[in-house]
């Protein structure tokens, strides 16, 4: 069988009547973007607590934070993403189940990817944010605490700043697995790339035409990251504190 290629299927309109499959698959970028920022933040935010405090905390804050890990890091992605999709409406109180289940379904599927690929990948930045507070020499914090600074100063000023340059190289690979997990997000119904490409797929059925784009897509925008967490690595970077990244 000859497979007929077409490549200005990009420029056909779509079923709709008024985009065009291309433009589709733009929209579809915006969208993959957009989760994934957000999603990224959450991770940050939840995971410097998650990881903090795994380093501080004693009995049960310590056996919270590693049973949260646990939790998130061992059930897969696509589980956790039905379970936030499908099950959290039903259990959570009545007046917020409703209000979630009369959202627009686009922008439900997009909030719980947000929350579920945030909550998740925070999993793991709490892991490395743990152990680069426990790679650094013990007599830091007690540097610190000889100078009179309070433990939430330590942290603060001594092992977080140290910490963050320690594990730029995980957090940006992190940044990249984000944004490839943003795809499983499709499933509910987001219409991020690989949604975009899947539809464009079953429309035209260009099947490599699609995935062909959808792959260029996800490469521009981790091209993206890979410059920008580069930059931001050398910004942070103490001379004689880390060795050079080439």
């Amino acid at each position: 069988m000859n497979y007929n290629w077409n490549w200005s299927v990009f420029w056909d309109v779509g079923p709709d009547g008024v985009h065009t499959y291309f433009s589709t698959l733009i929209q579809g970028l915006y969208w993959t973007v957009g989760t994934s920022l957000l999603a990224w933040c959450l991770a940050l935010l939840v995971g410097l607590i998650v990881g903090v405090l795994s380093t501080i905390g004693r009995g049960w804050v310590a056996r919270l934070c590693a049973g949260y890990v646990e939790l998130f890091r061992n059930v897969p992605l696509l589980v956790q993403m039905f379970l936030w999709y499908f099950v959290a409406p039903e259990v959570l109180p009545f007046g917020w189940g409703a209000a979630i289940k009369a959202m627009d379904p686009m922008w439900g599927a997009f909030w719980t990817a947000v929350v579920c690929l945030g909550l998740f990948t925070s999993s793991r930045i709490a892991v490395q944010i743990g152990a680069g507070i426990r790679s650094l020499p013990a007599g830091q914090p007690m540097a610190g605490t000889a100078l009179g600074l309070t433990r939430a100063q330590v942290y603060r000023y001594v092992l977080l700043p140290q910490t963050v340059r320690v594990i730029m190289p995980p957090l940006t690979s992190e940044a990249l697995n984000l944004i490839k997990n943003s795809s499983i997000a499709f499933t509910i119904g987001l219409m991020e790339i690989t949604g975009a490409a899947r539809s464009m797929q079953e429309f035209t059925f260009q099947i490599f035409e699609s995935f062909a784009a959808a792959t260029v897509l996800y490469l521009v925008v981790n091209a993206v990251v890979v410059v920008l967490m580069r930059y931001v690595e050398k910004r942070l970077r103490v001379p004689g504190f880390m060795g050079q990244t080439r």
